[in-house]
């Protein structure tokens, strides 16, 4: 599972229904919902080279 920063709850948290997606300038990212709050969660990962 993927684990990113939650802003609401201020913590660490394990995503929810993670799927990896692609920002607008090309860059991987993680994107999920916190378990606990259910705000979207994100994690942008090292670039594919």
């Amino acid at each position: 599972m993927a684990e990113a920063y939650c802003v609401k709850c201020k913590a660490k948290k394990e995503m929810k229904n993670p799927e990896e997606t692609t920002m607008k300038n090309g860059r991987p990212m993680m994107k999920g919902v916190c378990p606990d709050c259910g705000t979207t969660i994100c994690k942008i990962l090292p670039s594919k080279k």
